[in-house]
Parts: C-alpha cells; structure tokens; sequence
C-alpha cells in the first residue's frame, strides 16, 4: 500500500515539475520580447500613420517660448491674446524650441475672432530686439479673411503671394505672378469664419504651400538667394492692435527632408 502512493506521486510531481518549466520558460520570452523591443516603434504608437508627430502637449506650454501676457494654455488650446490695458508695440511670438526645420509639413487647427491678426512663421529668424519677434515666411491669418491663407514675409519682402496666387521670387524684382488657383474671394469662403478650420504648410526646398481646409491658397517659389531661407524658427504670432484672441490646437509636424 505504501508502494503504491510513492509510486503514483512521481508521475504527479515530474508533470508539476514540468509545468513549472514551461511557465518559467514563457515568462522569459515574454520578458525579452518586451526589453527587446525597438523604442521607435513604442513611440510611433503616439503618432499618426501618416509619421505626424505632435508639437504640442496639449496642457503646458513645454517646449515653447513667449510671453506670458500675450499666451496661455486652456482647454488643451494653445491661446494668444491682447487686450485693452496691456497693447501691444510690436508684434509679439510664441517660439518653438525644438528645432529650425528645413523641409517639412505642418497641420494646425485655429480659430480667430473678427479683430484677430496672427499667422504661423516658419523658417523664420529671431531678433535680439524686440524680444519674442521673429522675421521670416509666414502664413497670414486674419479675423476677416482678408488675408488668411497668403504668404507674407514678416519684417522682409511683405506680401509674396497672395491668397490664389502662384509666385515666382527673384533677386531684385517684385514677385512675377506665374499662375492662378482661384479667385481669392471665392476662395475665402471656404474659410469658416469665428471657427475652426485647419492651416497645412508643405515647405519643400524652395516650394512653399499654404492650404487651409484642404484648398491650396497660396504658392511660392523663392529663387532669391539672398533673401530666401531654407530652415528656421516655427512660431504663432500676435499681431499688435486692438484686443483679439486666437487659438490653436492638433499641432502636427513632418519631416520630409528625406522624400
């Protein structure tokens, strides 16, 4: 009788035994495959597919420079003001410190109100003075729409060219006028007007183009050496005048220096 409980608890403890292995043996795949893993596809899960990235939190201000009078996060929106007590004289800029892009693609959503004056700036360069002020490509946005969706070189060549205009820029010459996409008015109003409407920059060597909501507005092609800027500072503006708010959110960047 003894014999026989000894002998039917071997099979027992091996096929314990052996179950434990086989546990132990998964646990470290597992593990491995979790350590081994490439931090570049982790990371690709907070993009989207088309390889966007974000340059904004969406609670802080990290990662951008301006001033706290003129520039505040809220509800996951990033949000330039003036008012009537505190004018502004000059025009003032929330800077991106990320980096001086080259070649690429930005998405961003604004909404403005009828007084607004803003734009986004890219390839832009800072100024020691006034502080907070940038000079460069910008793609205008205004509460009237009287200018949203045109390229303006801030503190340079002024308008380069406007909203259903193709441009050609040279050294020593006004922009030559190549082509058109539209009348600018019937262009205008497929711009949501006190409301939302997304802003899409494709800067490519010097091929600049400003879509909002899906409509090419605006194109240039600098051919001016001189003047002409292949990378710099992205950064969101407010423009001195009366009180005004605008606001940004779904910040998204591209590099396409390598397509």
């Amino acid at each position: 009788m003894q014999y026989e409980k000894q002998h039917g608890l071997f099979p027992t403890l091996l096929l314990h035994a052996l179950c434990m292995v086989v546990v132990l043996v998964l646990g470290s795949c597992g593990s491995n495959n979790s350590e081994g893993s490439d931090p570049s596809s982790q990371n690709n899960e907070t993009q989207s597919d088309d390889g966007f990235v974000s340059l904004f939190d969406g609670i802080s201000l990290d990662g951008w420079e301006g001033s706290p009078d003129n520039w505040k996060v809220e509800d996951g929106q990033l949000i330039g003001f003036t008012s009537a007590d505190k004018p502004l004289e000059n025009n003032t800029f929330l800077i991106w410190r990320g980096g001086e892009p080259g070649d690429f693609e930005l998405k961003i959503d604004f909404k403005i109100s009828e007084a607004g004056n803003s734009g986004v700036q890219y390839r832009s360069e800072e100024l020691a003075e006034p502080k907070l002020a940038l000079k460069g490509y910008q793609a205008d946005i205004d509460g009237k729409n009287t200018y949203t969706g045109q390229n303006y070189e801030e503190r340079g060549r002024g308008f380069l060219a406007k909203r259903g205009e193709i441009s050609l820029l040279q050294a020593d010459q006004e922009p030559e006028i190549t082509g058109s996409l539209g009348d600018g008015e019937e262009l205008k109003s497929s711009i949501h007007f006190e409301d939302w409407n997304t802003l899409h920059i494709i800067a490519k060597g010097n091929h600049l183009k400003h879509y909002i909501n899906g409509i090419l507005m605006s194109e240039v092609i600098d051919e001016d050496p001189g003047l002409r800027k292949m990378s710099g500072l992205l950064g969101l503006q407010v423009h001195r005048g009366p009180p005004m708010e605008v606001r940004y959110r779904n910040i998204l960047y591209k590099d396409i220096s390598s397509q």
